[in-house]
């Protein structure tokens, strides 16, 4: 059982789901409106913290469970990603390698010098080495004098990372887990081909924009534009001269992304400020103010993913966050990018919006590490705690917590523990696989 943590601009949200033999079962959702949140960044941590704290109740009221731990997301912003490579000797004769290896070898791999300013995320193994013999995934109980790890290491600016753990903290949580955003998405919301030969996902959010590519299973590039659909609000508010309030229901009844699919004959009224009879206008024309934004969005993107050369990639874009459920959009963003696009929407009932993406990959992606990640990523933390596992009574209200050290956490309580496609042929393989060398 896993707990998703989605603290976004416009709406926290958390998600309480069952993960068992690669099945995703949502048992609770909680849903708050966001507060002291700036264009994807925790600017007021105690407003925030009191905001993710009645977003947690809400989850543990529908699921029966009590919350602890949690998986966070965290905004790509300033995302640094770069390779990184660990080295550490068995001993002087062969044995086995083990966990403890595994996490020494990771650890080995982080030592580096970063900016005060920086804080790793996430590590990522690729692949480890035993003895010159590479392309492993899991050294354990191989037998060797010499291990090798090879990986990605994922850091942000410490202010982001330091507050969206510490409200998440005061709001008396836990948290297992931070993953960067579009690393999680990627695992969840792609295809297994999608990831291999390269996709952008574009996740459209309240309060920003964020362009990130998948090539090769791996998080090659993100970066974000601080613009979202606070801005199309705003943009509605400004042109009809009406509240920030009535500009958000309008967006979301009468909205269009794209303005050729609205219709010029259907009207409907607006309250102006200071005029005490409404003015009626037209859907074609809502659409063209949120058009206008959108492709200043979308223009601003290309032009950061055109460094890339991300937009010639087979997978497509594919979208997601709450601008995502416009009407018209996927049809927008397939002409301006000129490539296949569809959008991400969740399966799970009471969830196909793509709003609760994020949230959603968040557990999916937890769900999905191997033992071996865990290990990797714990060198991060600095304990072996992520590998603990979670054991569910028949009282879901009971729940038993099993780590290698259990005396960080009451011995009842429950978690917040918190696609296939065809090969295109090896030569168009080899041919992708050099876009980001």
């Amino acid at each position: 059982m896993y707990v998703g943590l989605d603290i976004g601009t416009t709406s926290i949200k958390v998600i309480v789901a069952e993960y068992l033999k690669g099945q995703l079962n949502v048992i609770g959702v909680g849903n708050e409106r966001s507060a002291g949140v700036s264009r994807g960044v925790i600017v007021d941590i105690d407003q925030a913290s009191e905001a993710i704290g009645k977003a947690v109740k809400a989850a543990e009221e529908k699921a029966s469970v009590q919350i602890h731990d949690v998986v966070v997301g965290i905004s790509a912003n300033m995302l640094k990603i770069e390779p990184v490579t660990g080295t550490i000797a068995i001993g002087d004769a062969a044995r086995e390698i083990t966990e403890q290896d595994v996490q020494d070898v990771a650890s080995a791999a982080i030592i580096q010098n970063l900016p005060p300013e920086r804080e790793i995320v996430n590590l990522v193994a690729d692949e480890f080495v035993v003895d010159g013999f590479d392309g492993i995934k899991d050294p354990r109980s191989m037998v060797g004098v010499r291990l090798e790890m090879h990986g990605m290491l994922f850091s942000g600016p410490k202010t982001i990372v330091h507050n969206a753990k510490k409200a998440a903290e005061q709001a008396g949580l836990n948290v297992e887990l931070a993953v960067v955003s579009p690393i999680a998405q990627g695992k969840s919301i792609l295809s297994d081909g999608e990831q291999d030969f390269g996709t952008i996902i574009m996740d459209l959010g309240g309060g920003q924009s964020t362009a990130a590519v998948i090539h090769d299973h791996r998080l090659k590039y993100a970066d974000v534009d601080p613009e979202g659909g606070d801005y199309i609000t705003k943009d509605i508010s400004v042109v009809l001269n009406t509240s920030i309030e009535n500009a958000e229901k309008l967006k979301r009844n009468y909205g269009y992304a794209d303005a050729t699919q609205a219709s010029e004959e259907n009207e409907f009224p607006v309250d102006v400020i200071g005029q005490s009879q409404p003015t009626t206008i037209s859907e074609q024309y809502l659409a063209e103010i949120i058009e206008a934004r959108l492709m200043q969005i979308f223009d601003k993107l290309r032009a950061k993913l055109a460094t890339t050369n991300a937009p010639g990639l087979p997978g497509g874009i594919v979208l997601t966050g709450g601008v995502a459920a416009l009407p018209g959009i996927a049809d927008l963003v397939k002409a301006e990018f000129d490539t296949a696009v569809r959008v991400s929407i969740p399966d799970q009932m009471g969830l196909r919006h793509p709003s609760f993406t994020q949230a959603l990959s968040l557990v999916d992606y937890r769900g999905q590490m191997s033992e071996v990640d865990l290990l990797v990523q714990s060198a991060v933390s600095g304990s072996g705690q992520l590998a603990g596992k979670v054991q569910v009574p028949a009282d879901p209200t009971q729940v038993q917590t099993e780590e290698k050290d259990s005396r960080h956490r009451p011995a009842k309580q429950v978690a917040r523990e918190p696609k296939q496609k065809k090969n295109r042929g090896q030569g168009l393989r080899d041919f992708f696989s050099n876009f980001f060398d």
